[in-house]
């Protein structure tokens, strides 16, 4: 492991590693669920999770910038005086990092209104594979330059370059944030709850989220908060100006619930940060309860969760095994979690079985955590031939050598360590090292 400090050590790392075909794996938080972080055999890992530092606050053209490794709450806590914030809030948002959050397009229950990272990032700098020093997007609020290159960099899982500073958008902090958890019946549709929610105007929801009875009994009995038991969970989140708007987009939602069979009082948290720190947990106290398993990220359109969700629980059934299930229920994105050991046979039927499933539906793969190592099989299935070549083509460009996070994302380019040494950067035969 590396912690470089600064932007010239990362360039001389890069050279470094290019000469010896040395593999590099950034990480920040290391949350990530689907080994995007995990270092291949002989990888160098980049530690960057000292670069905490908030560089700059433009609160007028909203928008800051940061070292990749700010903790997303941390960075939260920055912008408040200047009444902003930044919308994405993945689970781990107690955690995980800026750079990470980029580095897998993160997203989280507030991506209902907002949507994922991708949406909030103005401009990277970052190290490209070659050792040059490249900045993609801009600080302004529009530019119309070619291709938007900044997004190749968004969701490249460390594969591209290592991303050495980030600037992010912000919105105004809302005066009012509040929190609300529902018991959900059991034959209330949940597809139908979704899109009346989310056609339902004026109602101020930045946030809707879902979990089964088992998950929520899960978290109760390890994270006690005062809410409903007994019975599967509806999270919601309101935003407003101030009390007599809150008043009315409340009753707007408990209408909309209504309608839906959704009935019944929330249980309230007047600071909705509190709740997503809580529902954040969740991933951690399956595994507290059920030890090792396997968890997926899928999203399928809105009017086919009802047909996913018949599909995950018959897959549990035909296995034998227990499933727990999760999810940002307001873009149709669900965290299904079977209880049966990941390195087994049947564990991979499992997974195959989910993410065809999705597939089938009209859905993803991955709706946010990435592809990793864990997804390569099915990249070109859901993409197709053509846009994985692309892909491939842009790896070969900005990371001729391959030794930024091998063995991730790209399903047919072969690991560049162990080869042995090459031409250095400059041309020459491979000499002694020049230590970063």
């Amino acid at each position: 492991m590396v912690a470089p400090t600064d932007v010239d050590d990362v360039r001389a790392l890069v050279e470094w590693a290019r000469r010896y075909h040395v593999p590099l794996v950034s990480r920040g938080g290391g949350t990530s669920l689907d080994g995007e972080s995990v270092p291949a055999d002989g990888s160098v890992v980049v530690d960057l999770s000292g670069w905490t530092e908030v560089l700059e606050v433009e609160p007028d053209e909203r928008w800051a910038r940061v070292g990749p490794g700010v903790v997303n709450r941390d960075l939260q806590e920055a912008l408040r005086p200047h009444g902003l914030f930044f919308p994405p809030n993945p689970g781990s948002w107690t955690r995980s990092t800026i750079g990470g959050n980029v580095a897998t397009n993160a997203s989280g229950p507030r991506s209902f209104r907002y949507g994922p990272t991708r949406a909030w990032v103005r401009e990277v700098e970052a190290v490209l594979g070659t050792g040059e020093r490249a900045r993609f997007g801009a600080r302004v609020a529009k530019r119309s330059v070619g291709p938007d290159l900044l997004h190749l960099l968004v969701g490249s899982e460390g594969t591209l370059a290592v991303i050495t500073e980030v600037t992010v958008r912000l919105a105004h902090r809302p005066a009012l944030r509040e929190g609300w958890v529902l018991s959900v019946p059991e034959d209330v549709s949940l597809g139908t709850v979704a899109r009346r929610l989310a056609r339902t105007p004026g109602t101020g929801l930045s946030a809707v989220e879902y979990l089964d009875h088992g998950s929520a009994s899960a978290l109760t009995e390890t994270r006690p908060v005062g809410w409903p038991t007994g019975s599967s969970l509806l999270l919601l989140e309101i935003e407003a100006a101030g009390p007599a708007e809150a008043e009315t987009r409340r009753r707007r939602v408990r209408a909309a619930l209504r309608a839906v069979g959704v009935p019944g009082r929330p249980t309230v948290f007047s600071d909705a940060d509190e709740l997503w720190t809580v529902r954040g947990a969740s991933g951690v106290v399956l595994e507290e309860r059920m030890g090792r398993h396997v968890r997926e990220d899928i999203a399928v359109p809105l009017g086919r969760i009802d047909a996913l969700l018949r599909t995950l629980r018959e897959i549990a059934r035909s296995a034998s095994v227990p499933l727990y299930l999760y999810g940002h229920l307001g873009e149709g994105s669900l965290h299904p979690n079977y209880v049966i050991d990941p390195k087994t046979p049947a564990a991979d039927r499992i997974r195959a079985a989910v993410l065809t499933a999705s597939l089938g539906l009209g859905g993803t793969v991955s709706a946010e955590h990435g592809i990793g190592r864990l997804k390569i099989p099915f990249l070109e299935r859901e993409l197709g031939r053509a846009a994985v070549a692309l892909l491939a083509a842009v790896k070969r460009h900005c990371d001729p050598d391959g030794i930024l996070n091998p063995g991730k994302l790209y399903p047919t380019l072969a690991r560049a360590a162990g080869r042995g040494p090459s031409r250095s950067p400059s041309g020459s035969a491979g000499g002694a090292a020049r230590r970063p």
